[in-house]
């Protein structure tokens, strides 16, 4: 009994021990700089040493406090944690080639209270420098590691990209990036977990593919923007119809989504659940507008055998009358809606994109036009799903006018408890009405500019598109 009460006892002091040698920390924060110089990359890292678990840090000689580290014996063990917790799991490229294992140059613990990272020289200084005082009671659990690395470059003029995979640290792993090029400007980053390559200093055409591929998945992953998409598509029965509707909600969210990455959006607190309660309405109202508009559908239909080139045909309200006048006028109005609520959906883009747009470098616009060249390829794959899919579904399923509005019904159901919810988070909101001063006169005059280059821009496009199709149909009766 006596060696199976000594077992037990063990057995519950290494299991109440383990955890607090093997305690994931819940959010670490990683502080790096990056700088070329000459034919050398030095890269200064600060980790939090509680990050850092299973390493064997030395105790001062005599003490029973096991979270004191010993500085005067604490270099080896702060090199070999440098080296297998962050040179391991981090890879610089030089022009797309992989650089070297780096060189440990220093190493420094360092207090929280220490805010030498600040800057680059500050950093640079505090890790060539004196380290902390051998006499100083230091808990390594609350400390910081702080390490100098160095890579062999061919040369500073070089285009260099990193791949961090520091999400192991922590549940919630941050880190902040600084890249200091010779003779340019800072740029900072900030990423979560593992965010695979980073291009520093990326090319146009680096910085366009990645942002296609952004736009692409965006749509897809967008549960709002497909739902609105949707509510475009049931009423149409071909390609062609959707493509000055479509059109139209692609020229509205481009003007948005490129004035709010060059600052001309609203930044106050109350904006972003504005515009995500305002998606949820957009939805709710087309989601209805098909239901009236299957409602109000006219017995005369044409065969169903018929073929038409009219750019209007699969407009439920406007087919169904036969008149070219009714049409034009239908589709104008379907036009003008979408262009609006396409200026409110370019702003919920801009909430997502404004996280990557510092992978955009010194290519903004181009970015910007390749995300929205992504989000149109993304629609244009689901249209090529839907299209077909609801047409099988009308033919052989459910008849097309019951169809668009159960389908229109449930639609509006879910957005339509989205915008209540929305609706209660901007109510906690406090609206205050801006200062009229010179600065905000200068904001609504640009404003102004943006609504009118917008309006042209919608006059010019479908303007044309409508005279092209009037013209179109003046010959085919002339024909007759």
């Amino acid at each position: 009994m006596s060696v199976a009460t000594l077992l037990a006892a063990l057995f519950v002091a290494v299991w109440v021990a383990a955890p607090a040698a093997h305690d994931i920390p819940n959010d670490v924060t990683i502080q790096t700089l990056l700088k070329p110089e000459g034919q050398r990359l030095r890269l200064l890292v600060r980790v939090p040493l509680q990050a850092m678990r299973d390493m064997d840090y030395p105790k001062p000689r005599g003490s029973r406090n096991t979270d004191l580290l010993d500085l005067t014996r604490a270099d080896a063990t702060l090199r070999d944690a440098a080296t297998l917790w962050v040179s391991d799991y981090l890879d610089v490229y030089e022009n797309g080639d992989t650089l070297p294992t780096p060189r440990v140059v220093s190493v420094r613990a360092a207090l929280q209270s220490d805010r030498s990272f600040a800057s680059y020289d500050e950093a640079l200084a505090h890790l060539t420098g004196p380290g902390l005082p051998e006499t100083t009671e230091f808990f390594w659990s609350q400390g910081l590691l702080d390490i100098l690395f160095e890579y062999p470059i061919h040369s500073d003029q070089s285009r260099f990209s990193i791949d961090p995979r520091f999400a192991r640290l922590g549940i919630r792993t941050l880190t902040v990036l600084r890249f200091l090029p010779p003779g340019g400007a800072v740029r900072g980053f900030e990423f979560l977990g593992d965010p695979g390559l980073v291009q520093l200093d990326p090319t146009w055409h680096q910085a366009a593919l990645q942002f296609v591929k952004l736009g692409f998945f965006h749509i897809l992953d967008g549960t709002d923007h497909l739902l609105f998409l949707f509510c475009l598509v049931i009423p149409f029965r071909r390609f062609r119809s959707l493509v000055a509707v479509v059109t139209a909600f692609t020229v509205a969210h481009s003007i948005t989504l490129i004035a709010s990455a060059y600052n001309l959006a609203p930044d106050a607190l109350w904006f972003p659940p504005l515009i995500e309660t305002l998606i949820a309405t957009s939805i709710v109202y087309m989601a209805l507008e098909n239901i009236v508009f299957a409602t109000e559908k006219k017995e005369s239909q044409k065969p169903q055998g018929s073929q038409s080139d009219d750019v209007f045909s699969g407009y439920p309200s406007a087919l169904s009358a036969g008149s070219a006048v009714s049409s034009g006028r239908a589709l104008k109005r379907r036009w003008l809606v979408t262009f609006g609520f396409g200026l409110v959906h370019g702003f919920g883009f801009s909430f997502a994109l404004r996280q990557t747009l510092q992978f955009a470098g010194s290519h903004l616009l181009a970015s910007l036009l390749s995300f929205n060249i992504g989000v149109e390829l993304g629609q244009l794959l689901v249209l090529a799903i839907l299209i077909p899919v609801l047409g099988l579904l009308f033919r052989y399923v459910v008849a097309e006018r019951t169809g668009t509005i159960l389908l229109s019904a449930i639609i509006a159901h879910t957005a339509w408890h989205w915008m209540a919810e929305r609706w209660e988070l901007l109510r906690r909101f406090t609206f205050t009405w801006p200062a009229i001063d010179a600065a905000f006169l200068a904001g609504a005059l640009r404003w102004m500019m943006l609504m009118v280059a917008a309006a042209g821009l919608y006059w010019l496009v479908f303007g044309v598109l409508r005279l092209g199709s009037r013209h179109k149909a003046q010959r085919t009766n002339s024909e007759f």
